[in-house]
This record gives structure tokens, sequence and C-alpha cells, in this order.
């Protein structure tokens, strides 16, 4: 019997019947956001300390020089850049990924907010920070590592174990022993170094098939 999927997790279920990743993918977020959420309430309540990120922040997007992406990531922030983005932001988002912001801003970042955020990657879901906001320019896992949060990695592994059928791994000891040797985590990229021209033509590719079925 399939398991029954936790209620924060986001859905699309069209999308998840033609791309088998894609549930992989949305439970991982959730086991990732479970788990944040989990960290973020030891911390409030062992250190009285006050979650400082709020929303249209993007400060982090704009200072951090390298964020963790992994392939499986990538997949899902094509499919929704395609697919799920309102045309407006849509146009946008492809401004940029042509034309790079000349301030070394995550290329998701789109007035304040991000423009990919129900798909972002886990590295971006765990990045949380307490006290007092980031200041301009600053990344405080380098000026104060202490008000940032750690993960619970019980949670980190889980969401990983549940991905590793994507990169071909699907048995139960050949699960375990990539969870133990970390194997995953030599595929991660630094999103910020990348170019996302793919995106640009799964938005082209997804608007030719959908022009054609609209014929």
């Amino acid at each position: 019997m399939r398991a029954k999927r936790p209620p924060w997790r986001c859905r699309f279920p069209e999308s998840e019947q033609r791309l088998p990743w894609l549930s992989m993918l949305l439970d991982a977020c959730a086991i990732i956001d479970k788990g944040t959420a989990h960290a973020i309430q030891k911390e409030i309540k062992r250190h009285k300390a006050r979650l400082a990120c709020k929303n249209n922040c993007g400060n982090c997007c704009r200072t951090h020089t390298d964020i963790p992406v992994y392939p499986h990531e990538m997949a899902g922030i094509y499919w929704y850049a395609a697919e799920q983005m309102d045309q407006a932001v849509r146009a946008v988002l492809r401004g940029r990924i042509l034309t790079p912001p000349t301030d070394a801003s995550c290329p998701f970042l789109i007035d304040a907010s991000c423009s990919i955020h129900p798909i972002r990657p886990a590295a971006c879901r765990q990045f949380n920070v307490f006290n007092k906001p980031c200041d301009v320019g600053e990344d405080p896992f380098f000026t104060r590592r202490a008000d940032v949060l750690t993960p619970i990695r019980e949670y980190t592994d889980k969401a990983f174990y549940t991905v590793l059928p994507f990169y071909g791994v699907t048995g139960e000891a050949e699960k375990n022993k990539a969870i133990e040797s970390k194997i995953i985590h030599t595929q991660a990229k630094n999103l910020k170094s990348l170019k996302w021209l793919a995106i640009v033509k799964a938005m082209d590719d997804f608007d030719s098939r959908r022009g054609s079925r609209n014929k």
C-alpha cells in the first residue's frame, strides 16, 4: 500500500503522474521542510532564539556565493519554470537567464522573492538565521555561525534516501550504502555558477507542445 502523503506536501497530480521522479522530489521537499521546522522549534526552545528570516528579505539569495543544487532539484526547477510559473514572472526569469544580473544575486530572485519557492533546493529550505536579519552583504555562516540553523541530519538523510531512485539506486542495501558514503553529495553543483539556459529551452518546448495541442 502506498504511503499517505503528508498534509504539508505540495501536490501537482497531473505532472506527478506524467513525471514519476517529481513525486520523489516533492516528498523529499516535504521531509526537509518538516525537519527544518523541527530544528527551528528546538533552537527557539533551547536558546530562546528568535527567527530573523522573513518574507521579501532575500539577502542570502544575494550574498551567498555557493548554493548547492542537485540534479533532481535542477530537474524540478526546469519543470516548474516551464510549466507552473506565472507567465509574467516567467518572462522576467527568461530575461534574467539570458542576461544574468550584474549583482551576482540568484537568477531566481525576482522582486525580492523566490520565483521557484515551492521547488527551491534543500540548501535554501534549510538556511535560517536567528536573532537579527542578515546585514547587506553579510553571510552569517561566517560572521556569526551560532545564529545559523544546523539542520537535523536524520531528516536530510531521509530526504536524500527518498530521491535515490532518480540516480538509479533502488535496492535497500545500495540506498543505505549511498547515504552512509554521502556519495550523492558529489552530484551537487553551485546554483550560481550554472548558466540555466536549459530552462529557456524547457519553456520553449512546453510552449510548443501546448500550442500544438491547442490547434
